[in-house]
């Protein structure tokens, strides 16, 4: 017998490990598996963010733990694993949304900016793919992996928008998620990612400022900015069981800018 939509999206009795996850949209994101069942793992460098953030969490009936851990190094992913594993069991969910970006016209781009960028925003979504899913899903022969990409990496930028590291670590993210999921599928692992516009957060504050909420809010056809909720609906299918037929694919949440520009 079919199960009804609210045992699919039910992630009672997973773990979810959610990278960048103390703040902005991956904490927005860690509430929506916590809120759906889910025991989370929160990531990110700075242990003093963590802790308040799990205690947010927490205090909200959710499951949560944290560990720190610098993602562009690969001695720290394999700590964060390790951690992970030995404290939680088994991991079910995989978010990787740990994420830099750097502005400066592409003349002028340092070269020691683009490598941090790659290496945080591609690097170390492989790296801890690889690392979680050797150690738990493959073994198991089941996994979710949710890799953040940005409408950045469907296309170019507009004028006064100079990130040429980051939209181009974003369309590979796009392309990795399209080829694992063709990879691991046999191992019944999913693959998805989420493009989201642009959403308020301390990443995004210099654009903000310099271009207005309002300007970036007219290019979307529903005229505003995304919020503290645009995220949690496909997350958590991408993460449950209502999404388990859907693998390599990518969706934005930008209120329609994509359709307008094409990507």
């Amino acid at each position: 017998m079919a199960r009804t939509i609210q045992q699919l999206f039910d992630l009672t009795g997973k773990t979810a490990l959610v990278t960048g996850g103390s703040r902005g949209l991956g904490l927005q994101m860690a509430y929506a598996l916590g809120e759906a069942g889910a025991r989370i793992m929160l990531s990110s460098r700075k242990a003093e963010d963590l802790e308040q953030s799990a205690a947010d969490l927490q205090a909200a009936g959710i499951d949560a733990r944290w560990v720190a851990a610098d993602c562009t190094k690969e001695a720290d992913i394999a700590h964060l694993v390790s951690e992970t594993l030995q404290r939680m069991g088994d991991v079910d969910i995989l978010l990787n949304n740990a994420g830099a970006a750097w502005g400066a016209p592409a003349e002028d781009h340092p070269v020691e900016a683009w490598d941090k960028v790659m290496n945080l925003n591609v690097r170390s979504y492989f790296i801890l793919s690889q690392m979680l899913a050797k150690q738990s899903m493959i073994p198991r022969r089941s996994g979710r992996i949710i890799n953040v990409a940005s409408i950045a990496g469907l296309g170019g930028n507009p004028e006064g928008m100079n990130t040429i590291a980051y939209n181009t670590s974003k369309g590979a993210v796009i392309n990795f998620t399209r080829t694992l999921g063709a990879e691991w599928g046999k191992h019944n692992i999913t693959v998805n990612a989420i493009c989201p516009g642009f959403f308020p957060s301390k990443m995004t504050m210099g654009t903000l400022k310099a271009l207005g909420e309002e300007k970036l809010a007219s290019h979307a056809p529903l005229k505003r900015l995304g919020d503290d909720e645009d995220l949690k609906g496909l997350c958590v299918l991408f993460a449950s069981d209502a999404g388990k037929h859907i693998t390599g694919q990518w969706l934005a949440v930008d209120g329609g800018v994509s359709v307008v520009t094409g990507g």
